[in-house]
């Protein structure tokens, strides 16, 4: 998975995170992705938007990962402009990814497929109620998961706190922690 070379930037804090996930996600076979809350960079100058390494860009290393594997992304954001700039940033990608504006939980309760990896990163961690957010979509998540499927959580401690007790209590177990980020796992 030589892609990966290409995140690993000083700027990315969470590249080490990624790259533990994706690894494993290949070694179990993982290929349908669901993300909530697309990498949408930043704001350059009025009309332009470029890549924010300090975004940690998920969106762009989970549609190479598909790309690389033959899997599927279906990524959700609630903005569309958040929307437009990530299909800008994947756009070689474009086959292997559907993308959603919606909201997360009424996405996540309309999305009918099982789920192999599914990375929760909607709400930014400074507003009040992302870490009941977050809880609310793993609730409705948990029934697309299967006994192999990987779950990313981002913004640990911000916004994860109640969605991890919820995890531990229904058999997840903890497979790697970092400072943004913590994975789970039936096994």
């Amino acid at each position: 998975m030589e892609f990966l070379q290409y995140y690993n930037n000083p700027k990315n804090f969470r590249f080490k995170s990624f790259e533990y996930a994706l690894l494993e996600a290949k070694k179990r076979n993982l290929k349908i992705f669901v993300e909530t809350g697309v990498a949408r960079g930043k704001q350059k100058f009025l009309f332009f938007s470029k890549i924010n390494w300090k975004d940690g860009m998920s969106t762009m290393i989970f549609s190479d990962y598909v790309k690389h594997v033959n899997g599927f992304l279906t990524t959700c954001d609630i903005s569309k402009k958040n929307i437009d700039n990530a299909k800008k940033f994947t756009k070689i990608n474009s086959d292997f990814i559907n993308f959603v504006v919606e909201d997360s939980i009424k996405f996540l309760s309309n999305f009918k497929k099982k789920i192999d990896f599914l990375y929760l990163d909607s709400l930014d961690g400074q507003f009040e109620n992302a870490s009941k957010h977050q809880l609310e979509e793993i609730k409705v998540a948990i029934n697309y998961l299967h006994k192999d499927s990987l779950v990313l959580l981002d913004d640990k401690g911000s916004k994860t706190n109640l969605s991890i007790d919820f995890m531990l209590k229904n058999n997840l177990k903890i497979l790697n922690e970092t400072n943004e980020q913590v994975l789970l796992s039936f096994v």
